[in-house]
Formats: C-alpha cells, sequence, structure tokens
C-alpha cells in the first residue's frame, strides 16, 4: 500500500532536555566486556578516519574516510611518506595526484581491515552523474594497479538524485557504493531501489539542526532525532526486505551509538571508539530486523519527483546535505593547496 509523502515522516516529536535537567541515569548493570566488544555482537564496528594507526587500535571490521579525515591524516608527520608517493606518481598532474593519495590511504586500511574501505569521490562531482561514474571508475582502476580488488572497495558518493543514479550504473559494473551524506527517508528509499550496496545516514548532523532549531541542549538518547532517522530507515528496509546495508554515522556521543545497537553498521570515530572501550555497562540490542517486518510501515513509491518535493518539504535534510557537500568541497580544496605546494617544490 502507497501512501501520501506528507504522511511518510520517520520523525516523532523529539523529547527536549533543558540545560537545566538532571542528566539520565546510567545502566546500572556492568559487565566483564567493555562496550566496544559488546556492540560487536549486535552489529558490524567501522572504524570513521583516515588514521591507519587508530584503525589497527580498534581492530574495526571496515572502515570509511573522506576528505575531511584524509585531511587531517596527510597534514599528519606520519603520514608525509604517502603524501610524497602520490605526488611522484601524480607528475605534476594535481587530480591524478588527489586521486592517487585517496587510493594510497585506502590501501593501507586495507591491509588492516578485512572488508570494505570507503573512498569518496569528489565532492565537487555530487550533481554530475557522468563525472561520478568516471572517477569511480578511476579510483577502482587505480586500486586495482596495487591489487586491491574492487570487492573491497566501497566508492563513496553525496545523496544528491544525481549522485544516487550514478550508483545504480556503477553497482550493475560490480563496483559498490556507499551512499553518504543521508538526512532522509526519501534518500535512503531512492539508494535502496537503484540497488545499492551501503548507505550512511547521518546521527549527530541531524541532532546538531535540531538542537539550534529548537533552542535546547540535547535530547534523551531514546528521542534523539538522528537516532530515531537512522531506526526509521532500518526498519524500513527490513519491513520490505531491501538488502542495502544500513551504517549509522556522524555521532556526537556514545548513548547515540548504543541506542543504534543491533544497526547492520556503526562507523565510528577513534575517539568514541576509546569511550566505548573505557566502559563497562551492558550494552543491548536495540534494532531487531525480525520485529522490523512485523511493523505497520507504510510504502513510499520513489520517484525523482517525489524525491525532490520530499527533500524539498524537509529543511534539516535539504540544509545539511548542502552544508555537507560544501564542507567536503571544502576540505578538498584545503588537500589540493598542500599537495600544489609539493608538486610544486618537487616539479617547478
Amino acid at each position: 500500500m502507497t501512501t501520501a509523502v506528507d504522511k511518510a515522516s520517520p520523525l516523532r516529536k523529539p523529547q527536549l532536555v533543558s540545560a537545566d535537567q538532571p542528566a539520565l541515569k546510567k545502566q546500572r548493570t556492568v559487565s566483564d566486556v567493555n562496550q566496544v566488544d559488546q556492540l560487536k555482537q549486535l552489529t558490524t564496528v567501522v572504524a570513521d578516519t583516515g588514521d591507519v594507526n587508530a584503525i589497527k587500535k580498534f581492530s574495526p571490521q571496515d572502515a570509511t574516510t573522506n576528505p575531511s579525515l584524509i585531511y587531517k591524516a596527510a597534514v599528519m608527520p606520519e603520514y608525509a611518506s604517502i603524501v610524497d608517493d602520490a605526488v611522484t606518481y601524480g607528475k605534476g598532474d594535481l587530480s591524478l595526484t588527489m586521486d592517487k593519495l585517496a587510493v594510497a590511504f585506502g590501501t593501507e586500511i586495507s591491509k588492516i581491515v578485512p572488508g570494505y574501505v570507503s573512498t569518496e569521490v569528489d565532492a565537487r562531482l555530487s550533481f554530475d552523474t557522468e563525472g561520478t561514474i568516471k572517477k569511480a571508475r578511476d579510483l577502482i582502476k587505480m586500486y586495482e594497479e596495487v591489487g586491491v580488488s574492487k570487492d573491497r572497495i566501497l566508492i563513496k558518493i553525496a545523496a544528491t538524485w544525481e549522485g544516487v543514479q550514478a550508483a545504480k550504473q556503477l553497482e550493475k559494473e560490480g563496483i559498490t557504493c556507499n551512499l553518504t551524506l543521508i538526512f532522509s527517508i526519501a534518500q535512503a528509499i531512492a539508494c535502496a531501489e537503484v540497488g545499492c550496496t551501503l548507505i550512511s545516514p547521518f546521527v549527530g548532523r541531524i541532532m546538531d539542526w535540531y538542537k539550534k532549531a529548537n533552542g535546547v541542549d540535547g535530547f534523551a538518547p531514546t528521542e534523539d532525532p538522528g537516532v530515531m532517522s537512522v531506526t526509521a530507515i532500518y526498519n524500513y528496509y527490513k519491513k520490505y526486505g531491501y538488502k542495502t546495508i544500513v551504517m549509522g554515522a556522524s555521532f556526537r556521543n556514545k548513548e547515540e551509538i548504543l541506542e543504534l545497537a543491533g544497526c547492520d553498521r556503526l562507523t565510528i570515530s577513534p575517539a568514541l571508539l576509546q569511550e566505548l572501550t573505557n566502559a563497562s555497562s551492558n550494552v543491548e540490542q536495540k534494532l531487531n530486523a525480525t520485529k522490523a517486518v512485523n511493523m505497520d510501515i507504510p510504502k513510499i513509491d520513489m520517484s525523482e519527483s517525489t524525491f525532490r518535493w520530499m527533500m524539498n518539504e524537509d529543511p534539516m535534510a535539504t540544509e545539511k546535505l548542502a552544508e555537507g557537500i560544501r564542507g567536503f568541497a571544502a576540505d578538498i580544496v584545503k588537500l589540493e593547496d598542500i599537495v600544489k605546494a609539493k608538486i610544486s617544490a618537487k616539479f617547478d
């Protein structure tokens, strides 16, 4: 049964937490196992970083990077040789050097994690379907040149309508994709219907928007709008049998992570992984695929016009998607400036 778009909102009205409200009580039950190891029994834990040494520390299944994380890693002294090698490879070609740098970090990460490594397409191609497809093919070719099979790589693409269409073609070619910057059920459904391997719905950035919009300091974990959004996407996917992996991302605190225990995957920063490692309260499963199948969730027929209308009606999703693309693009430019200086020093 298909419902009208205006009935499809995944969010209930959030419970606001004022500055003077007492903190929520912590779980009293304590386990002998830290929360990271408990979480790994319920969901696949992914490291959200370009720092190879941090990935080694936490032994995740997969790892995700983005331009912001690659920039942070590229300016660290211990990774200077990776940058220098990419500059040598590029022979003065900035675009080629940038692609090689992303692949070089991904290659190093692939030696540590047994599963997927996500490598992001230039965010400035977010509204260019053909440009995204070409860039993805180029990145996969570079990986294969150094012996990394394409089945180890997820090409990370912003979940614009144009990005979703690029992923549709790439998946047909056997190039697996991670659609990122997902803030809306419309984006999630569009990705699932074209057969994307994985999506990254954001949690913390949604909370940020609602905190500012409502003038509050925070939300109770169970009423966090970002948690509620990812939960709705997960339940929708399981209800209708979509195979696309749901990987919650962009966390502001460990409570958000724990409220999504049971999600297919969760990509977590090293700082929050450390917090979870230091904690031992029991971790309970919150998301359950079997229960989702029996939920009363209306089906939405997705099309380009429906996608664009639903995004138009969701100011949070529209604003955060645009902001995210701009942010990644800005970090690409900052990284390019570093690379340009090294190219000039080597080839001029």
